[in-house]
């Protein structure tokens, strides 16, 4: 039986397709100053080189909006416009080359206005994402539900797709966060079967890269493992970059995707004899550039490490002044401890 995230509505976004049966989508969003085009094109290079598939970027003025146009040609990921209030920076935004809009139509003004960016979307076949926030539930929600609730969230949502849907476009991709967790996880319970659109999930103003990385994973974990969301953003006070390698680890851990190396190490102990942290953290850094789909465990006890850790594809187990560089459980040789790192490196360089 196809999985609600199976069920939803193909949507073309640039050279990405997300919906269907087609792989959860990881995105992220840039910190720069749209308008600085060379800053925001060699960010957007290190978010592509991470794994970063689509890439949104404010669009809080009419220059922004024109350097759509400079940043689109000098990347190969779809570029999506974020624009809050004012309904002309979403038109010029798609003039200058956007692959897909993000608005709340609650804030971009009255019904006409609204009109306005459907008609040049639905001419340019430019998708739009209807985006609701928590804080941004309209008074007369608050009062009926007696506050911030999924409830809320969702109605507030449908009224915008209806809204949209009225004025003949469907070209849609759908949004609800919340920086509370478990009512994002409702929030998205209730309306994964009430519309056809592809969900972008994502926790938001979820915090620094420890409390955001955390509270994202249980959010996300939870909402893709009952097959809903098609295309997914980590939101990190800090680097992008790592919000991409946070989406990464989560759809490796559930089964949405394969590829890269995953790293797994002790938690140490007393048998501890080298500096498995730094190890581990090394290691975990250096797989970064083998494209293998492999698992590699770093251990801090020869003792035990090979056998606990035999179904890594790979491993080191450290011990005093020297350590063991060991396959499917089985050990392929001693090496000095300074030589770890390099003899698991040659490895992953010849692996077959």
């Amino acid at each position: 039986m196809a999985t609600l995230r199976e069920q939803t509505k193909e949507i073309k976004i640039g050279n990405q397709v997300i919906g269907g049966s087609h792989p959860v989508a990881i995105q992220s969003m840039t910190n720069t100053k749209t308008e600085d085009v060379a800053a925001t094109v060699a960010q957007i290079h290190r978010l592509e080189a991470a794994g970063c598939q689509m890439i949104r970027c404010a669009v809080p003025t009419m220059e922004a909006a024109k350097a759509f146009r400079d940043i689109k040609a000098q990347i190969s990921i779809p570029l999506i416009a974020d624009i809050h209030f004012d309904y002309r920076l979403a038109v010029a935004a798609m003039e200058n080359g956007a692959d897909k809009i993000r608005i709340n139509p609650g804030n971009i003004g009255d019904a006409e206005k609204v009109q306005v960016v459907v008609d040049v979307a639905k001419e340019k076949q430019i998708p739009i994402r209807v985006g609701v926030n928590s804080g941004s539930l309209e008074k007369h929600l608050l009062e009926k539900y007696h506050g911030v609730t999924a409830e809320g969230i969702v109605e507030s949502a449908l009224d915008k797709v209806h809204l949209i849907e009225s004025m003949g476009y469907d070209n849609l991709v759908v949004s609800i966060k919340s920086s509370d967790v478990m009512m994002c996880i409702r929030s998205h319970e209730l309306i994964a079967n009430q519309i056809p659109y592809p969900l972008h999930v994502g926790i938001t103003e979820s915090g620094t890269v420890y409390s955001g990385n955390i509270k994202s994973s249980v959010g996300l974990g939870a909402i893709l493992y009952q097959g809903i969301g098609n295309t997914i953003r980590v939101s990190l006070s800090g680097d992008p970059v790592e919000e991409i390698k946070t989406a990464k680890l989560v759809l490796k851990t559930l089964g949405l995707r394969t590829g890269g190396v995953e790293v797994v190490s002790c938690p140490t102990c007393g048998r501890t004899q080298i500096d498995l942290i730094h190890l581990a953290n090394a290691v975990e850094t250096m797989v970064e550039e083998f494209p293998l789909d492999i698992k590699v465990a770093v251990m801090g006890c020869v003792v035990n490490g090979p056998g606990e850790a035999k179904e890594a594809d790979l491993g080191i187990a450290g011990g005093k002044g020297e350590g063991l560089l060991f396959k499917k459980g089985e050990i392929l040789r001693k090496v000095p401890e300074n030589q770890l790192l390099t003899a698991l490196r040659e490895e992953l360089e010849n692996w077959k």
